[in-house]
Formats: C-alpha cells, sequence, structure tokens
C-alpha cells in the first residue's frame, strides 16, 4: 500500500506523464499549439485531480466547464458556454464523460482561447494549478503584490513575496520562490487582526500565533481585506480538520450532480408510472365495454329463441326444464357479470381520478421546481447585488480612509504651523525682554553718564579756578609815597582789578558750562556713550583775563 508522505508526488506525476504522454500525447507539429508541453503536464495534473475516482478516467461535462471557467477567469477572460456545449454533444464520450488526451485536444484546437497569447495562456494555467494542485489558497499578485513584513530581532520593515496554504504561510525573497526566508504555521488558535497605521505604514494587519506575533502591511485597503479573509478561512480550515478546500469542494459538487441526477430519474419513473397507469385504465375500460356489449348480444339472442323455447316445451319438456336451468344460471351469471361490470366501471373512474390527480401533483411538482429556480435566480441576483454593495461598502471605506488620512496630515499640518508660529511668538517675546534689559542697562548708562558729566563739570570749574589763580601771579607792588594816604589808594585798586578778573571768570565759566550740557543732551540721545571730555573752549574762555 501506497502511504502519503512516503514519496514525492510531483515527481511520479512527472514520471506518470512521461511515459503516457509519449504515446498519447499530440500537439501540432508546425509549433502552434494554445499551451506549451509543460502547461499541457499542469492540464494533464489538473485533470487527474477532477476527474472520477473510477477507471478509465474521465471528465464530466460540469468538471470540463469548472476547469475552464478558472483558467478563463485569471485571464479577465469569459467562457463561452453555448460553444463548450456545441463542442461537447459533438464530440464522442466515453463512459459519460472527456478523456484526457481528449481534453488536451480541445484546448490546443483554440476554440475557446483564441486570440489569446501563449504567455498569457501559461500564467492563468499556473495559477490555477498553484489553487488546485498545491492547495495554494492566497499568493500577491505582480507588480503590487509583495508585503511588508515587520522583523523580530531588528524590527525592520522588509518586503516580502508571501503565498498562503492550508496549513501554513510562507514568503520568499522574489515571486520565483528560489530562496524562502520563512513561514508561518497556522492552526485553529491562530486569529488575524487588523491594525492601525503607525511606523510610516499604512494598512496593516497581524497574524497572532501561540508563539508570535507577526505584523505585515498591504499596499492598499482592498490587498489587506483579500489577505485577512483568506488568512481566517485557512483557520477555519485547519479547525474543521481539512486538509485540502478543493477536494471537499468537488466531493460538493459530485454530491450535487448525484442528487441531480436522482432527482431527474425520480422524475422520469414518476412519468412513466403515470403513462402506464393511463395505458392500463384505458385497456381495463376497453374490455369492460367489450364485456358488456357481449352480454348485450346474449341477452338479445335469448329473446329471439324463446318462440323456439316455447315449441321445444310442448314438445320436450325435460329438454326445455333442462334448458330452463341452464337459462336460469346464464340469467345469475348475468347479474354477477353485471355487478363486475359496475366494480369496473367504479374501478376506472377511481383510476381516472387518480391519473388526474397524478397529473396535477406532477404538474405541481414542475411548477415547484420552476419556482425553485425562480427562486435560486433570484437569490443568484441577490447575491450578485450583495456583492456589488460589498464593492461599494469597500469603496466607500477606502475613500473614508483616504478622507481620514488626508484629515490627519492637514491636522499635522496645522499643528506644525501652530508649532511654528509658537515658536515665532516665544522668539519675539524673548527679544522683547532683551530689549527691554538693554533699555534698562542704557538708562542705567546714561544716568552714570549724567553722573560723571556733573562731576567732570564740577572738576572743570574746580581746575579752571586754580587755572585762574596760577595764571596772575603777585607782582612787585608799587612804591608807597605816602604811607597814610597812598597806601589805602593802592589797595583799593587792587580790589577793583580783583573784582573784575572775578567777573570775567563767572562769564568764562557760563559760557563754559553751555557745551557741557549739549554734549550730555547728545550722549543721551546716542544711548548713554560715555560723556565727552570737555571742550577745550572753556580752558581759552578761562585764561582770556590773563590776557
Amino acid at each position: 500500500q501506497v502511504e502519503e508522505g512516503a514519496f514525492v508526488k510531483e515527481n511520479f506525476d512527472e514520471l506518470c506523464w512521461t511515459l503516457t504522454a509519449k504515446k498519447n500525447y499530440k500537439p501540432d507539429r508546425n509549433g502552434n499549439s494554445v499551451v506549451s508541453h509543460q502547461d499541457a503536464f499542469k492540464l494533464w495534473c489538473l485533470f487527474n485531480f477532477l476527474s472520477e475516482d473510477k477507471y478509465p478516467l474521465v471528465m464530466v461535462p460540469d468538471e470540463v466547464e469548472y476547469l475552464l471557467k478558472k483558467i478563463c477567469t485569471a485571464m479577465n477572460v469569459e467562457l463561452n458556454s453555448c460553444e463548450l456545449d456545441d463542442y461537447l454533444s459533438q464530440e464522442p464520450q466515453g463512459q459519460g464523460g472527456l478523456t484526457v488526451w481528449q481534453f488536451l485536444d480541445m484546448v490546443n484546437s483554440g476554440r475557446f482561447l483564441r486570440g489569446i497569447e501563449q504567455e498569457a495562456v501559461s500564467m492563468a494555467v499556473e495559477e490555477v494549478y498553484q489553487e488546485i494542485i498545491e492547495d495554494v489558497l492566497k499568493q500577491a499578485r505582480s507588480p503590487h503584490g509583495y508585503l511588508w513584513k515587520k522583523g523580530q530581532l531588528r524590527r525592520n520593515w522588509s518586503e516580502r513575496w508571501f503565498t498562503l496554504k492550508p496549513s501554513v504561510l510562507s514568503y520568499y525573497m522574489s515571486e520565483e520562490r528560489k530562496e524562502k526566508k520563512g513561514s508561518i504555521a497556522l492552526d485553529k488558535h491562530c486569529c488575524v487582526e487588523v491594525l492601525p497605521d503607525r511606523d510610516g505604514k499604512r494598512c496593516m494587519f497581524c497574524v497572532k500565533t501561540s508563539s508570535r506575533t507577526y505584523e505585515m502591511s498591504a499596499s492598499d485597503t482592498r490587498q489587506r481585506q483579500e489577505w485577512t479573509l483568506a488568512i481566517q478561512m485557512a483557520i477555519r480550515l485547519q479547525a474543521e480538520g481539512k486538509k485540502s478546500l478543493h477536494k471537499d469542494l468537488k466531493q460538493k459538487r459530485r454530491e450535487q450532480r448525484e442528487q441531480r441526477e436522482q432527482r431527474k430519474a425520480g422524475t422520469e419513473g414518476m412519468s412513466c408510472s403515470c403513462n402506464k397507469a393511463a395505458a392500463t385504465h384505458h385497456l381495463w375500460a376497453l374490455g369492460a365495454v367489450c364485456e358488456l356489449g357481449t352480454r348485450d348480444r346474449g341477452v338479445s339472442t335469448a329473446v329471439h329463441e324463446i318462440p323456439e323455447e316455447q315449441e321445444m316445451r310442448t314438445t320436450c319438456p325435460g329438454v326445455y326444464e333442462v334448458g330452463g336451468q341452464a337459462r336460469a344460471s346464464m340469467q345469475a351469471e348475468m347479474v354477477l357479470k353485471e355487478a363486475e361490470a359496475e366494480r369496473q366501471r367504479k374501478r376506472i373512474l377511481e383510476l381516472e381520478d387518480m391519473q388526474e390527480r397524478l397529473q396535477e401533483a406532477l404538474q405541481q411538482e414542475v411548477k415547484a421546481r420552476q419556482d425553485e429556480e425562480s427562486v435560486r435566480y433570484a437569490q443568484a441576483r441577490l447575491l450578485a447585488e450583495e456583492e456589488e454593495k460589498l464593492k461599494q461598502l469597500m469603496k466607500l471605506k477606502e475613500e473614508q480612509e483616504e478622507y481620514i488620512i488626508k484629515t490627519q496630515r492637514e491636522k499635522q499640518v496645522l499643528k506644525q504651523e501652530m508649532e511654528n508660529k509658537n515658536k515665532c511668538l516665544e522668539e519675539a517675546q524673548k527679544q522683547l525682554e532683551e530689549v527691554r534689559v538693554n533699555r534698562q542697562r542704557v538708562d542705567q548708562d546714561v544716568m552714570a553718564a549724567q553722573r560723571k558729566l556733573r562731576q567732570a563739570s564740577t572738576n572743570v570749574k574746580h581746575w579752571n579756578v586754580q587755572m585762574n589763580r596760577l595764571m596772575h601771579p603777585i607782582g612787585p607792588g608799587d612804591k608807597r609815597t605816602n604811607v597814610s594816604g597812598g597806601g589805602f589808594t593802592g589797595y583799593q585798586c587792587l580790589l577793583s582789578r580783583r573784582d573784575s578778573s572775578l567777573k570775567l571768570k563767572q562769564k568764562a565759566e557760563d559760557k563754559s558750562s553751555d557745551p557741557a550740557r549739549d554734549n550730555s543732551k547728545e550722549n543721551v540721545s546716542n544711548g548713554g556713550n560715555s560723556g565727552m571730555p570737555p571742550s577745550p573752549d572753556a580752558d581759552t574762555m578761562a585764561t582770556e583775563p590773563t590776557n
């Protein structure tokens, strides 16, 4: 017995494909095949997965349509179902489906992938192969498919290519998936949460496990929504104990097909039974009518034979008695036959009534099926409307988030402007305080300069007096001829000369004080500069009397 995990299934599939394709697969020799050899191998694997579990392997038309729709959806192309039905009706099908080689020939014919480049077909086949065969529930999409992941040790953000399977979320350096950087094991105890924007990253979410919390950032809100829903579905599969999503979906589709076939077979059986019952009722009716006609002919014959019986009674009384007994028994039998005919008529009426009821029940079932189909179509329409409303809701949510982000940015700009204005106001207040301090200092310097100026003017006056005294030396006196009379006269002349010199000195001091006052006013107006030295005009004016 083969145990799962004892061998690499991909290698075994490649070996089987190599052995069978060389004999049975016949691509276009001119190189005009829609799919390449590697894509044909992947389609072969998809066929084996979706085919019925009996040999020889065949794929029913429903599964063929399902697979082609998946490939066309990956290319954003709509499948022409009518053309597919025409092809399947013309193609000879063994065991109720297509073989793998018929399926590959159908794909290579180009009827359903007309006008599409081989590279686009190859990418679509690869995506469907990863989804169904490799159980990839969700993977990043180029060119903006990378997610940002926050490190555990250095706490820096790195761009990674993520791939989600039911049991693990793996991340790689690039979309080639050659260098695997790590994986996140998922179980029923894990959960996924949406996080607010921070650290310069937006559209953030996290996956919480029993040992660690992984923080990630998507490119937009829609991508974050898709990833969170896919991870939640993987966690739900783990909680339900399911290893493969598409195996479960395949089993559900098979059960639906079986139920549909059973309902169809039941409907056909009911129609056949109703038809048989109607035919039987008609046969019974015809038999009863024939029997009644036979009885009527027997009665008329007996009436026509009455004269002969009278003649026989006169000639042969014994024979007549025997005939009477036979006639009595015949009449009794006729009574019984009439009762049986009446019962048959009632039975025919009951059967006709039953047939009418069966026809009515059949019509009611057909109507119920039609109502069910209409309800199903209405439900599908409601689901489509709900999906459309969900898309609109997501769009409104994105617009709301963009508006919130814009509002936050404007708020930050206004806050920055307010902070700048507050800083400018604080600087202006500091400058005003410095001006006040400088003004007080200048006022103090002006007062000190005034004091110094007053002191200097006082010193100038004093030194002028001293200089005037030094500039008038005492000369030799005149010879007195008359001591008694002349002495008094000379003394008076000396006093008069001294008084005149004092008046001249006072005038000089007054004139010297006027420039000093002008200088003090200039010093005050210039902000308290140091006092100027005394003007030399004062000394000149002071020394003028000596001349």
